[in-house]
């Protein structure tokens, strides 16, 4: 099992940057692919980033691409998403997720089998 806790959400301007965190602990982590989720308010999940197990492979959604970036630390069990250049409709809850063993890159929420709690973050224009 993976257990995940985020951090790093907050309140920023347009423009502004924010770097989300999750935490992992869990035996399976090193070898699992870890994605990036989002949720805004009266919206369906959408994916926005994905890292391979090996940390080789990354993945974004078009809406992102450019801005954000998603990395893994794996001596320290962490994920990161950098978030630049924010906008407004980035407003949502970030939640971190991990996918089984050794799976190939997914984008679909529901392929992934472990999630945080989530953080919020807004963006005010």
């Amino acid at each position: 099992q993976v257990q995940l806790v985020e951090s790093g959400g907050g309140l920023v301007q347009a423009g502004g940057s924010l770097r989300l965190v999750c935490a992992a602990s869990g035996r399976t982590f090193s070898r699992s692919n870890m994605g990036w989720f989002r949720q805004a308010p009266g919206k369906e999940r959408e994916f926005v980033a994905a890292i391979s197990w090996t940390g080789g492979s990354t993945y974004y959604a078009d809406s992102v691409k450019g801005r954000f970036t998603i990395s893994r630390d794996g001596a320290k069990n962490t994920v990161y998403l950098q978030m630049n250049s924010l906008k407004p409709e980035d407003t949502a809850v970030y939640s971190c997720a991990a996918d089984g063993e050794y799976k190939p890159l997914r984008t679909a929420a529901a392929r992934y089998d472990y999630w945080g709690q989530g953080t919020q973050v807004t963006v005010s224009s």
